[in-house]
C-alpha cells in the first residue's frame, strides 16, 4: 500500500514525532467510547455525572459510576495499537504521546513520555488538602472514598466545565509546534483544545497523518488519512 510506504518513509526521516490519541484506540480494547450509543449507565448520561456539580450533589452516585468504569478498564488489556506506539517511542529520538484517554492503557503497554490531557482514572485527588495518590483497588473498599484528612477524594480527571491542566496543555502545544510528523489516532477531533493540536503542528510545517475508522472534521486537513483501526494499521506502520 503506497500510503503505508510513504508514512514509513516519513518516520525514517523524522526525529521529533507527536501522537494524539482518543477513545477510539481504547475502544479496540473493549472500553466503551464516552460518546455514542450504549453510553447510558443506570439511566444516567456520563455527561451528567462527570461534572463538579454532580459530585457536589451526590458524590456516592458519581463514585459508583467511576468504580464501575475502573472495573471495566481493569479487565481490559492494551491492544496492538498501544504496543506499536510503545515500540515507536523506544525507536525514535523524541516521541511525545498526547492522550485524551484516562484509562492508563498506554502506560501498561510500555509508553513513558505521556501527556494526559484529561487526567488519570487511577489517581485520586483530595478535595480538601489537594493530596494526590495512585490507587488501583477494584472495587474501592469505601464509596465515596475519603482522604486521611477526612475530606472526600475525587478522580483526578478533567470533568465537564473544568479547564485542562495548563502545564500539560503547554507541553502538548510545544510538542505539536516542534513535531516533524504528527499522528492523530482514534479521535473525532471535535473536543477542544485537543482538536487544535494537529492544526498547530501543520501550521509549523509538520506532516499530519490520521488513523480513524471514519472520516472526521480533521480528515481534509491531513496529508494522509487512513480509514482504519489503530490496532490493525499502527503495527504495519511501525513494524516489529
Amino acid at each position: 500500500m503506497a500510503d503505508i510506504d510513504t508514512v514509513q518513509g516519513w518516520l525514517g526521516e523524522s526525529e521529533r514525532v507527536a501522537v494524539l490519541t482518543g477513545a477510539g484506540i481504547s475502544a479496540e480494547s473493549g472500553i466503551p467510547v464516552f460518546r455514542g450509543p450504549g453510553g447510558l449507565w443506570q439511566q444516567h448520561r456520563p455527561e451528567d455525572l462527570a461534572t463538579p456539580e454532580a459530585f457536589a450533589k451526590d458524590p456516592r452516585l458519581v463514585w459508583e459510576w467511576y468504580d464501575w468504569r475502573r472495573a471495566r478498564v481493569a479487565q481490559a488489556s492494551p491492544n496492538t495499537g498501544h504496543h506499536a506506539l510503545a515500540r515507536l517511542e523506544r525507536r525514535l529520538p523524541v516521541l511525545t504521546l498526547i492522550t485524551q484517554n484516562v484509562d492508563g492503557l498506554h502506560e501498561r503497554a510500555g509508553s513513558r513520555r505521556i501527556l494526559r490531557l484529561h487526567g488519570d482514572l487511577w489517581t485520586l485527588r483530595c478535595t480538601g488538602c489537594g493530596r494526590q495518590n495512585r490507587n488501583t483497588e477494584v472495587p474501592l473498599p469505601e464509596l465515596p472514598p475519603r482522604c486521611r484528612c477526612g475530606a472526600l477524594l475525587r478522580p483526578a480527571v478533567v470533568w465537564f466545565g473544568e479547564t485542562l491542566p495548563a502545564d500539560i496543555l503547554q507541553q502538548a502545544s510545544v510538542a505539536a509546534a516542534s513535531a516533524q510528523l504528527f499522528f492523530v489516532v482514534g479521535t473525532s477531533a471535535l473536543v477542544q483544545p485537543a482538536a487544535s493540536l494537529p492544526l498547530m503542528a501543520r501550521e509549523h510545517g509538520a506532516r499530519v497523518v490520521e488513523i480513524n475508522p471514519e472520516r472526521t472534521a480533521l480528515s481534509s486537513h491531513c496529508d494522509i488519512s487512513f480509514l482504519a483501526r489503530a490496532g490493525e494499521l499502527l503495527p504495519q506502520l511501525v513494524g516489529d
